[in-house]
């Protein structure tokens, strides 16, 4: 075997967002050696895009919260086809994390007294999202790096890992490239936690950054781990639609739960037209109502605006099919009307929407005080992913832990604004406490030098091919084919043509060539997600045909209506020994008794 640089340690998290700085922070506190691989630079992980504020059940602006509500809220949110162990979990524990990131140095905004600032947002029945202006996400990692640097963990910026590695069912370590040089490397491990986030990449519009290609989910999935709820990925109602090269960047529901509203191009605010009945007690009827909401006026109904995000999503569709679109593909959203109702409206947007009014005048030349923008929906976030124990973390493979967006179960069909951030620290601590513990018990497993020479074979192969594809374009076509056939609207027919499509991508990818050499090649970095990107975009298609109904982020138009045979059951997906995709349904776990009362007691 060629000489490869080998490290070793207890616990190797890869992903450095926030829930593998959090595992990684809690692993060490453990006292045991910890690994942290990162694809970027840390601190440039999908985290610090994350902008509207972290959920927890602080009761801070409004008393009435408590991690009750919050359950029956997350429960609600995701059509009641949640792990109910996780959501119960993170409504009990977020409130803790918070308190410690505060603790570690966080600068959230605060109310006049003194206590962290919550605001409202889409889902959730009181102001619960603590928050730092419209750069939360940025605050938490600054947060966890500054607090985590201190702890002894050994980070490997500019890493991918191409494969895990096992020793029997178990997971032993992991083989990775330095992107920076193309240099092969081993990491051995006693336990290793996936925290890679999400997959945004598999679609042409997306708020994700460039390493959300589902390494995670595909690295799990060929290593025996189950992937679970994968037909439900999110489409964030509001993303930046013009110009054409901002397309898809993330325009924060935090504009809406400072007031923001939704009009067609008749300056109609459409969503009173359309107000789901498990909503409507808690929805305003006129617009001077949901103003009062977005003040702070306890009794007052939230706004349409505020509904669940694959609700508001559909409407905006509606509107734009209907022919009552903006311009350029989408409709408006306007934070500038305020201006009716606060003398420093320009004032108090800037102050409390501080990266949006940057970001529009910017990119935009749009001055989001005196103009409405022009959004539309765009891939935002995967419900799916891991399936893992709701305690431990523990995926199938055993000593392979997964938080954050690569793990699934909390959010079920549809996540509520801000649950990510806080669903990050809390199962990012729990991995991390779980894996140390796992390290603890367990010595360095055996490794399979036969196999790791396969997978090296296999990565530099594009280099033997000269009239090979260009992996940029596969990529770009692989897209295309997702957003026009797997979107927010679904179809058997689309979806099984996006089937045959997706062998062919196969077929190509395994064709792709690049030039040059192995060092600062982005196309060989390209060519070697294709196969991330393929298994992730299969799992999406197989189980979004295996559901025959529309629940939460899955709408399908030949199946419109929920179905009762579908209400108790996820859809698993793993890989058969003949290597082909095994797609089953599963019956959710039974709820206790006190948290059915919980829901009821919260309708």
């Amino acid at each position: 075997m060629a000489d490869y640089e080998t490290f070793q340690h207890d616990v190797l998290v890869i992903g450095a967002g926030g829930a593998g700085l959090r595992a990684a922070i809690e692993a060490s506190v453990a006292g045991v050696s910890v690994g942290l691989i990162c694809k970027s630079l840390l601190g440039k992980a999908h985290t610090v895009m994350a902008e509207g504020g972290i959920a927890a059940a602080l009761g801070n602006v409004d008393d009435r919260d408590n991690w009750k509500v919050h359950f029956a809220d997350t429960m609600r949110g995701g059509q009641y086809v949640n792990q109910w162990r996780m959501a119960e979990l993170h409504a009990k524990e977020a409130p803790d994390r918070v308190r410690e990131l505060e603790a570690w140095g966080a600068v959230f905004d605060r109310t006049k007294d003194g206590r962290i600032l919550q605001r409202n947002f889409g889902g959730h029945k009181y102001p619960r999202l603590a928050h730092v202006g419209d750069r939360t996400g940025l605050e938490m990692i600054r947060t966890l790096q500054d607090h985590g640097v201190h702890q002894g963990i050994e980070v490997y910026m500019e890493h991918t890992v191409l494969s895990l590695l096992k020793d029997g069912d178990r997971a032993t370590g992991a083989f990775a490239y330095e992107r920076e040089r193309g240099r092969f490397k081993i990491f051995r491990a006693k336990a290793i936690v996936l925290a890679t986030g999400g997959i945004g990449r598999a679609y042409k519009i997306t708020s994700n950054s460039w390493e959300s290609t589902g390494d995670g989910l595909a690295l799990g999935y060929e290593a025996g781990a189950e992937l679970i709820d994968m037909e439900f990925v999110q489409f964030h109602p509001t993303g930046m639609i013009w110009p054409p090269s901002v397309m898809g960047i993330l325009v924060t529901e935090g504009v809406r739960g400072e007031g923001g509203i939704l009009t067609n191009n008749e300056g109609k605010r459409f969503m009173f037209d359309s107000i789901p009945e498990n909503y409507r007690a808690q929805t305003a009827d006129n617009a001077e109502e949901g103003w009062r909401y977005c003040q702070g006026d306890k009794n007052a109904r939230r706004p349409p605006e505020l509904l669940t995000r694959d609700h508001v999503a559909r409407c905006i569709v509606r509107e734009i099919k209907e022919g009552r679109g903006t311009p350029h593909g989408g409709v408006y959203l306007d934070i500038a009307w305020i201006k009716e109702k606060l003398p420093n409206a320009a004032e108090y947007i800037k102050r409390k929407l501080p990266s949006m009014y940057h970001q529009f005048k910017q990119l935009a030349d749009i001055d989001i005080t005196e103009q409405p923008m022009e959004v539309g929906p765009t891939t935002h976030y995967a419900m799916g992913g891991i399936h893992v124990d709701p305690d431990t973390q523990m995926s199938r493979v055993l000593g392979l832990f997964a938080a954050g967006e690569c793990a699934a179960g909390i959010n079920g069909a549809n996540r509520l604004g801000g649950n990510s951030l806080s669903d990050i620290v809390v199962f990012g601590k729990r991995a991390g406490e779980f894996a140390a513990k796992f390290a603890k018990e367990n010595q360095h497993g055996r490794t399979d030098n036969e196999a790791i020479e396969i997978i090296a074979r296999e990565a530099v192969a594009p280099f033997e091919r000269d009239d090979g594809e260009n992996p940029y374009q596969v990529q770009k076509d692989l897209q295309e084919m997702m957003q026009n056939n797997v979107g927010i609207v679904r179809n058997e027919m689309e979806m099984k043509t996006a089937l045959d499509h997706l062998k062919k991508f196969w077929e190509r990818t395994n064709r792709v060539g690049v030039s040059g050499h192995r060092e600062f090649n982005p196309g060989w970095h390209t060519a070697l997600d294709l196969k991330n990107l393929l298994i992730v975009s299969e799992a999406i298609t197989q189980a979004a045909l295996e559901r025959h109904e529309s629940r939460g982020a899955q709408f399908r138009e030949d199946y419109p209506n929920k179905e009762e045979r579908f209400a108790k059951v996820n859809t698993m997906i793993s890989k058969a020994p003949d290597g082909s995709m095994q797609i089953r349904l599963e019956a959710l776990p039974e709820m206790p008794d006190y948290l059915k009362q919980v829901i009821e007691e919260m309708r």
